[in-house]
């Protein structure tokens, strides 16, 4: 009995807390800049994208959700053009707006970085596996609500707040079904690799990689299999 009482226990906000750990990580590396997110987090009823830029990832397997992350264009220039610089692009040659294919696709290969970490800890740490589809990114000038929180049996969903060295705001929502992970018996995660040098290879993959998330011009096939 004692053994019940003292079970560890993961649920939600624990789940939540490990992918805004790897939010904050990934971008952090990647743009030499210190990222950091609030100490409240926000229940919501629906996940929806927002303008300037939204970006989802739908992941499945040990437990079903989706992570939304809605970029200001402030924010995603900040991100973008910090990113861009630290990898040795020469300020002059950077897009200017936004609105530009090359902003969507370096926040896609961003967004698929962090998912890739947390996937990573959610087999370390919780002893599952999810699996994530390649991260759809869209140049919003207005919000789109995501029904497919509709696919989850009890779904729950929260919103954090974060912050960019420049103190820009953007926000990610999780959505997932409801459970809790109970640790049956003590072991010991395996040790994290490296950020760094998970970066350095997923550069030098980069050629060979799949196609790049979808950008503006992919928008209208996107948007309407999402029901728009």
């Amino acid at each position: 009995m004692s053994s019940q009482n003292n079970a560890v226990i993961y649920g939600t906000e624990d789940i939540l807390r490990s992918l805004c750990n790897s939010v904050t990580k990934v971008l952090t590396i990647a743009t030499q800049s210190q990222i950091h997110y609030s100490g409240m987090v926000q229940r919501i009823t629906k996940t929806c994208l927002k303008p300037d830029i939204g970006c989802f990832v739908l992941f499945d397997g040990g437990f079903s959700g989706l992570v939304v992350i809605n970029f200001s264009a402030s924010a995603a220039m900040e991100l973008y053009e910090s990113y861009m610089l630290h990898m040795g692009m020469a300020k002059g040659d950077l897009a200017t707006t936004h609105t530009a294919d090359e902003v969507s696709n370096v926040m896609g290969e961003l967004m698929n970085q962090i998912v890739g970490d947390f996937t990573g800890k959610v087999d370390r740490e919780l002893q599952t596996h999810i699996t994530q589809n390649q991260p759809k990114m869209l140049v919003l000038n207005k919000q789109v609500m995501l029904s497919v929180d509709t696919n989850l049996d009890k779904p729950e969903a929260r919103r954090v707040t974060f912050y960019t060295g420049q103190n820009n705001i953007f926000y990610l929502e999780l959505a997932m079904d409801k459970t809790e992970f109970i640790k049956l018996n003590d072991f010991e995660a395996s040790e994290a690799p490296d950020p760094d040098e998970l970066i350095a290879q997923y550069h030098a993959q980069k050629p060979a990689a799949a196609s790049p998330p979808a950008a503006s011009s992919d928008q209208d096939e996107l948007l309407r299999s999402l029901g728009m």
